[in-house]
């Protein structure tokens, strides 16, 4: 059997909030897992009680062969005994070490010779060299968050935790590192856990996933399967499918269904056993606009539709249409100005069959908010 590591755990706090949690990290070969999920979902705490910075109430933690956690036999091994590397989101680098004294610190029961053989290997490996002596101050984002790195895999550890850690850093830089970051965990061959609510993140950075909400599990899988191919309605919200819609399939050939949303049809792939009862989403990415009536496309689906709703979201801007039902759009700023969007006006959005994602609605009375 290849090695993993396997946490089924549960805690309660005073709160109210619970956690109840199983998931698997394959360690052969070295994993990336990603925990994602809204703020409040439980993610970091998970990893706090991965960490052994946590007792759950119930349940195990197991490393391979190893017991970590075990609520009935009574085991809690202590964090500095796990060999774990964390990562947190501020990279808790030390100001007034330099990138060295950053690294070497936690080293201190290796010899004098070892830690530096460890130092060395984590400077060259990270691309650190000549960066020693300064201080993070003196470092650019992207490189306090190798040192960072490069301290928690100096130790060796079996598997590396990362919680957020591309958030502080500004948009462009967060988008060049996210590459840089899979390749470095890729040549690391660590065994990692990365918590993020970004799903850019999570598509660059895991080759699997699990979907958190309120303390549980949702979904499992790899990242594509589970952006793509969302198993509930919460899930394709959670991982920002911006339209989610009731409907009912009304034909279904050759893998194409023809769905019925408040008495507007779509086209959408669809697997045999959909069902009748379907929540309809689709990403707002999926959503090209053009003026008004005219315009030739392949898509199969082209709907008319009035704006509601112009808002700036960063470089991009979020438009909300009333096609019958709600349906939002994202486009780019320099867009907006050509088809001259405004609220009132009539555009024609259109999709692709395959940009049209069907979820069993096993629950016919469930309502759901775009």
């Amino acid at each position: 059997m290849a090695a993993e590591m396997i946490a089924e755990i549960s805690k309660a706090y005073d709160s109210g909030f619970t956690l109840d949690v199983c998931l698997q990290l394959p360690m052969d070969p070295p994993t990336v897992l990603i925990l994602f999920g809204p703020s409040g979902s439980g993610k970091t705490t998970v990893l706090r009680c991965l960490a052994g910075l946590e007792r759950p109430d119930r349940g195990v933690i197991r490393c391979g062969q190893e017991p970590w956690f075990d609520a009935a036999a009574g085991i809690h091994m202590p964090p500095q005994q796990r060999r774990l590397g964390c990562l947190s989101q501020d990279y808790a680098l030390f100001p007034t070490y330099s990138v060295e004294g950053n690294i070497v610190f936690g080293l201190g029961e290796l010899s004098a010779v070892e830690r530096s053989r460890r130092v060395a290997e984590a400077l060259a490996l990270l691309q650190l060299q000549g960066l020693e002596r300064r201080k993070p101050a003196q470092l650019s984002g992207g490189q306090q968050q190798r040192v960072a790195l490069a301290r928690a895999i100096a130790r060796r550890p079996r598997v590396l935790l990362l919680d957020e850690p591309l958030s502080a850093l500004d948009v462009p830089t967060r988008l060049r590192l996210q590459g840089e970051l899979r390749h470095l965990l890729k040549q690391l061959a660590i065994p990692s856990i990365v918590v993020t609510h970004d799903w850019g993140e999570a598509l660059a950075l895991g080759d699997r996933m699990i979907v958190m909400h309120e303390g549980r599990v949702l979904q499992a899988g790899t990242p594509q399967e589970i952006f793509n191919r969302p198993v509930t309605a919460d899930v394709a919200r959670i991982v920002g499918m911006e339209t989610a819609l009731i409907g009912r399939v009304r034909e279904l050939s050759g893998g194409l269904a023809t769905v019925d949303v408040n008495g507007v049809m779509l086209h959408a792939l669809a697997a045999d056993d959909v069902g009748t009862d379907v929540f309809v989403c689709i990403r707002a990415e999926d959503v090209v606009l053009e003026k008004g009536e005219t315009g030739t496309t392949s898509a199969r689906n082209r709907l008319s539709g009035t704006v509601r709703g112009v808002t700036a979201a960063g470089a991009l801007v979020k438009v909300s249409l009333d096609c019958g039902f709600p349906l939002m759009a994202v486009v780019t700023r320099a867009a907006v100005g050509d088809l001259h969007l405004a609220v009132g006006m009539r555009v024609s959005a259109s999709m692709k069959a395959g940009a049209v994602h069907l979820v069993p609605r096993r629950d016919a009375g469930a309502t759901v908010t775009a």
